[in-house]
């Protein structure tokens, strides 16, 4: 019922949007998923109303955001399932009480100036190039991850999804950083992130909250992650995890009469 509600209320606001830049045809170079990024974007899409009201179901609270961290390799069957099928859906309905970071390396060994990766090179370099989405465009970097991770063939997928999110970013940024030496520093410092985990990672996906990890914590994040995060996060419940539903001021843009 939870999820429910969250997804009717996300796509009821998100349908209102739609219907007025529909009606009105703004002039709008952003895509839907940056339309409430900022102000000044909202501006330019004419859709500050909407935006508004999208803003008033956040929890108002100075709790922190629940850090939610996924040591993980690009091309682990499990990684990929548990990334697509529960830490993104989770994210999607709950972005306002956590915040996910990524460290494609997982189960990978540095050695004399290479690394050996579990999967193989493509796996590598699904790691290279996802490391450099992170780097390049981190306010997108998980969509486009997401995008990535969820396609059939990861490394063919990630020119498309880099246009698709973040169609101002040029394909041979991220190319040239997966082959070069910003990209190796990178994945050596995802390497070092991974080292030096407490407790030591045993496998991928691992994941740990506000930077510690336990085993019941795991089993709760691989059976149901939405309700641990909500269990975890301290402040104001956001209404997704109450199931508490708020009425909005909201009106509608309808289309003129033929």
């Amino acid at each position: 019922m939870e999820v429910l509600f969250c997804w009717t209320l996300l796509l009821s606001l998100l349908c209102g949007i739609c219907r007025s830049r529909a009606s009105h045809k703004p002039s709008c170079g952003y895509p839907p998923s940056q339309w409430c990024r900022s102000l000044e974007i909202a501006i330019e899409c004419e859709v500050q109303k909407q935006c508004l009201e999208l803003n008033s179901t956040k929890p108002n609270s100075d709790v922190p955001a629940l850090e939610v961290t996924l040591y993980y390799e690009s091309l682990c069957p499990g990684c990929r399932a548990f990334l697509t099928e529960q830490l993104f859906p989770t994210w999607t309905m709950l972005k306002d009480i956590m915040k996910v970071h990524l460290v494609p390396y997982g189960n990978a060994e540095e050695r004399q100036n290479s690394v050996i990766c579990q999967h193989g090179e493509n796996e590598c370099l699904g790691n290279m190039l996802e490391s450099c989405i992170i780097h390049a465009v981190d306010h997108v970097a998980f969509q486009i991850i997401y995008c990535m991770e969820s396609s059939s063939d990861v490394l063919k997928a990630a020119q498309l999804c880099l246009q698709l999110y973040a169609p101002s970013v040029r394909w041979e940024t991220i190319s040239s950083c997966a082959t070069g030496a910003v990209g190796r520093s990178l994945m050596h410092k995802n390497a070092v992130k991974t080292r030096f985990l407490e407790p030591a990672h045993t496998h991928v996906p691992w994941v740990t909250f506000n930077g510690e990890y336990r085993d019941d914590w795991e089993d709760g994040a691989m059976s149901s992650l939405f309700s641990l995060v909500c269990s975890l996060y301290k402040g104001a419940q956001p209404p997704a995890c109450t199931g508490v539903q708020k009425k909005l001021d909201r009106s509608f843009c309808l289309p003129h009469d033929k």
